[in-house]
């Protein structure tokens, strides 16, 4: 597809991408409206939800191209997408959230809280959002981001605590999930893309990037704490009374499992049998399991499967725009279109591209994962958090505006640390 005379397609697949932005930063609206229209309350909050805005645009694309170019070019446009990510995505979060594995991370996060020399409530706090995205190196992002999302859901979230709080809360969490992944090649989704194509290995990682991301990711979740201190005493009482009540078996196997989809995390027909495995395994151990987050899990899916299909028409503007950049300032750039369009996305396109130097490669992935924490669809584990967490906001809602806001000053944070460590 050239990128100066765009097609027909890809003008309509850009329109829409725009209509679709709009619609992530207008789903207050429509869940107004449900409230203001009660007989079509169900279409309404069906559009107001988050999740399903890129699906819902993408599926409009899809008919565009049947109108268009006729059933083949439709159906073969969708096929030659690659919706490894979203199905991966899909199983890390259920086999992630499962009972065994929380209570474990929790026990991990209680262990680690207690031999830091503060009050429990903000020890707790800075564990999950200090250490859990750093553990997303290793277990990957869309894990962390479930586990995390799932302790605040239970403990500080589930207090009446103010809502400045739920959301600085939320933005560092974001910020810090997105660059705590960097201290390895096969953990964040933006990294992967480049990994196998350019030849980072784990020790250039670590190098080039892990150390880096560490302090920003420590100092934001020390900044977070010390300022909200007076109200992290709610979350205290609730996790020092939980106790691990799985047999340590099932906890074994939940944890095998969790490996081997992110093992398998490139071999889709591998990772969902093993998920279709785990699966029997919940039902014939149900007691144990706890209710899988499927609804969620698939609603995050949609979101990201949708993000494939209408982000695969946008290389026409987004390459040029990228590559007319020199080192220095595409740092900046990606950092501020990755709040537009997934980061992944824009490390993959670089690949496409033959003759960068080591200095752009490495400023456009530290900008990519530097603004992951912008917006809902900057970073792929951003939607599981925000599905797990939004019912915690008023009308059932996440701001795109107040996200963006409280993301800033720790997105400042990591790109100081990039730039000037």
């Amino acid at each position: 597809m050239s990128s100066l005379a765009p097609s027909t397609a890809e003008l309509i697949a850009a329109i829409l991408f725009a209509i679709a932005l709009v619609h992530t930063f207008s789903t207050k609206f429509f869940e107004r409206l449900a409230h203001a229209q009660p007989r079509h309350a169900g279409l309404w909050h069906l559009l107001g939800e988050v999740e399903i805005v890129f699906g819902f645009w993408a599926m409009v694309l899809v008919v565009c191209l049947f109108a268009t170019g006729g059933s083949k070019t439709a159906i073969d446009y969708v096929e030659s997408r690659n919706f490894t990510e979203p199905l991966f995505v899909f199983a890390i979060m259920v086999v992630a959230a499962s009972r065994p594995i929380l209570e474990l991370a929790g026990e991990l996060v209680r262990l680690i809280a207690r031999l830091l020399p503060v009050p429990r409530g903000m020890a707790v706090y800075f564990v999950v959002l200090a250490v859990v995205p750093l553990l997303g190196s290793f277990i990957t992002e869309p894990a962390a981001m479930t586990l995390a999302a799932l302790m605040l859901r239970d403990t500080l979230f589930a207090q009446a605590v103010p809502l400045r709080l739920r959301y600085a809360t939320l933005g560092v969490l974001f910020v810090n999930i997105s660059i705590g992944g960097t201290l390895t090649h096969f953990a964040a989704p933006p990294v992967l893309m480049v990994a196998g194509p350019w030849q980072w290995d784990l020790p250039f990682m670590l190098t080039t990037f892990g150390w880096k991301a560490a302090i920003a990711v420590v100092i934001n979740a020390s900044v977070a704490t010390l300022l909200f201190r007076r109200e992290l005493d709610h979350m205290a009482p609730i996790v020092s009374r939980r106790q691990l009540t799985v047999p340590t078996s099932v906890v074994l196997v939940n944890l095998l499992f969790l490996v081997g989809v992110v093992v398998f995390a490139h071999h889709p027909p591998v990772f969902l049998g093993l998920f279709l495995f785990f699966l029997g395994v919940a039902t014939a151990y149900r007691q144990h399991q706890g209710a899988l987050i499927l609804r969620e899990a698939l609603l995050v899916a949609f979101f990201l499967a949708g993000l494939v299909v209408l982000g695969g028409m946008q290389r026409w503007w987004l390459q040029p725009l990228l590559l007319g950049m020199d080192a220095d300032t595409v740092f900046v750039g990606a950092t501020l279109l990755t709040a537009i369009t997934d980061n992944a996305a824009l490390t993959y396109l670089a690949t496409l591209v033959d003759g960068l130097s080591p200095e752009f490669k490495v400023a456009l992935v530290a900008g990519a994962v530097t603004g992951g924490g912008l917006t809902v669809i900057a970073n792929a584990p951003n939607p599981a958090g925000v599905a797990i967490l939004r019912h915690r906001f008023p009308d059932g809602t996440v701001s795109p505006l107040g996200l963006l806001l409280a993301a800033l000053a720790p997105t400042l944070v990591a790109a100081l640390a990039f730039r000037l460590l």
